[in-house]
């Protein structure tokens, strides 16, 4: 990845003195899994040529380095799906200022894209992994394949990333029960894990939030009846608190919308698919960024512009509820979380 020293004198700070170095880009909606708690499984989903080109997003992207951005997450859907994507990613990692590329996958492309991710300068990858049993990751998934994720972490390991992560949704009675086994898989593997409180974004016909439902305080309950854990000052520039198992290499994170919010630390804007800069993940604050550059082709000010002002519009945080039905409609596939 091409990095530079060169300090860009222009950073984004929001109404709350929230400096944001942090976009997370989602290249499609589209994704092989139909996973319970991100989207229904009769899904509609936004039509190609809605879409934001990977030219336009590669333009976005350098714009938002100038603004100071020096983390940048590519999600989905399911990222690595789309079409040519490795040349977004080889053309993010010759940015002059960013720091750190990363992706979120669910795994099922890395046996053949782990290593063009690596040499296009990809330092980390988080994979979506809610099951050790090959018959409830199919319930979870709908779609999913165990093995092929499995093989794919594999891949992921033995070309070298400066750090892969497990991100884990736990959900009461689907599959709380695994919490020591997955953690102990990641110790086994020397990766790092995340349990995710579940978010309720869109509405999911066959899926009870409320009754699903389990903190983050329990998932640290339950490794605790097996594992000690040390908390840990480290950051990964997002909401997770880590914590260090003792007497291993791996991390534990809890990323906590309910239970211990985290919106007064926030950092990151979030550009979806369709081209909205959306400013808050649980809010539907946004500017159309699609409609900018589209109406002023090859004048970055203009993006500049719209960027800064929409610094004034990032809400101060979310107003996620477990026992009401979402307020914000979008499906998690749409934002890329």
């Amino acid at each position: 990845m091409a990095t530079s020293n060169k300090n860009h004198s222009e950073k984004l700070v929001d109404s709350f003195n929230r400096h944001i170095n942090y976009v997370r880009i989602s290249v499609t909606d589209r994704c092989d899994f139909r996973c319970i708690y991100c989207m229904s499984e009769e899904m509609e989903f936004v039509p190609r040529a809605q879409l934001l080109t990977l030219e336009e997003i590669s333009t976005i992207a350098h714009v938002f380095t100038l603004l100071g951005i020096n983390k940048i997450r590519i999600t989905g859907g399911e990222p690595l799906i789309r079409k040519n994507v490795i040349t977004l990613f080889n053309k993010l990692g010759s940015l002059d200022g960013l720091e750190e590329l990363t992706t979120t996958t669910n795994g099922s492309q890395l046996m053949k894209l782990a290593i063009p991710l690596k040499e296009a300068g990809v330092n980390r990858i988080n994979i979506s992994l809610d099951s050790l049993k090959p018959d409830r990751f199919k319930r979870i998934t709908r779609t999913g394949n165990l093995d092929k994720v499995l093989n794919g972490i594999d891949k992921a390991l033995s070309v070298g990333f400066d750090k892969i992560k497990i991100n884990t949704v736990i959900l009461k009675n689907r599959n709380h029960d695994e919490i020591i086994d997955l953690v102990s898989f990641a110790v086994m593997k020397n990766i790092d894990i995340s349990f995710i409180e579940e978010m309720p974004l869109g509405l999911i016909d066959d899926h009870d939030r409320a009754e699903m439902y389990y903190s983050s305080d329990e998932i640290k309950e339950d490794i605790q009846k097996k594992f000690e854990l040390i908390s840990s000052t480290e950051s990964t520039g997002g909401p997770s608190k880590y914590f260090q198992i003792h007497g291993s290499k791996t991390k534990v994170g809890f990323i906590s919308p309910h239970s211990h919010n985290f919106c007064d630390q926030c950092n990151r804007i979030r550009l979806t698919a369709e081209g909205r800069l959306l400013l808050c993940l649980g809010q539907e604050n946004s500017v159309d960024l699609k409609k900018i550059i589209r109406a002023h082709p090859g004048n970055n000010e203009k993006l500049k512009e719209s960027i800064r002002n929409s610094m004034h519009i990032k809400p101060k945080g979310h107003d996620f509820n477990t026992q009401d039905k979402p307020i914000i409609f979008r499906h998690m596939n749409v934002t890329g979380g």
